[in-house]
């Protein structure tokens, strides 16, 4: 009796997944707004205030996992693996503030087709990791972890695809913009973008490990 008050509970670690890829998504969004609202100041600082209310919020959920981590005597996957993941998802709202910071900081005056194009990616990415985050739980379910490993495939394409928009942007930018000042700005936002996505599919690999040891 005495040994069962003192073992911590299991920690509602998928849950707090579910939390922070919930958040993940809504700064994709956000940031998906404020591109295409970008020639408005208003909706501008609406939307980027958005970005970094969720980016926050995502913050406190990796603070909380960490922390029941080293709380918890018994976790429902191993503890590097939980680590892993929560930090890898943090970084993927890091990118989208960044992403964010970075058009305000270098005074970015107008949205080009490719960032459309890379921040649609980028929130399709982000959708997807929120629905192989929320198959987890269920990975004991071969149903399931079919499931979760198609997303996780279906996130690796669109990061390809994401490349690909990312190489044929690079050479239009080089082969068109006569502005020195402006091609160094959309090259760091397009790179930021693109690595937004090369962190989605961090997070797919991360699950495809954590499935192909527990399912």
């Amino acid at each position: 009796m005495l040994f069962a008050k003192l073992l911590p509970r299991e920690g509602n670690f998928f849950e707090m997944f579910n939390q922070h890829a919930d958040r993940i998504v809504e700064a994709a969004h956000a940031f998906s707004m404020l591109v295409e609202n970008y020639a408005d100041p208003h909706l501008r600082e609406k939307y980027t205030q958005e970005v970094d209310h969720a980016e926050r919020a995502a913050d406190r959920v990796t603070h909380e996992v960490n922390k029941a981590i080293h709380k918890t005597f018994i976790t429902p996957i191993d503890r590097e693996q939980i680590h892993t993941l929560i930090n890898t998802m943090d970084d993927v709202c890091d990118l989208i503030q960044d992403s964010a910071e970075t058009m305000a900081l270098y005074d970015v005056h107008h949205m080009t087709e490719e960032i459309s194009r890379l921040t649609d990616l980028s929130v399709k990415c982000c959708e997807r990791v929120k629905d192989a985050v929320y198959l987890l739980a269920k990975v004991a379910d071969a149903s399931a972890a079919e499931a979760a490993l198609k997303t996780c495939e279906e996130i690796d394409r669109l990061e390809s695809d994401a490349d690909r928009v990312m190489r044929s942007a690079m050479s239009k930018l080089f082969r068109s913009e006569p502005d020195v000042r402006e091609l160094i700005k959309l090259k760091a936002i397009y790179e930021l973008l693109e690595t937004i996505t090369d962190k989605c599919e961090d997070v797919a690999n991360v699950i495809e490990g954590i499935i192909l040891e527990n399912s």
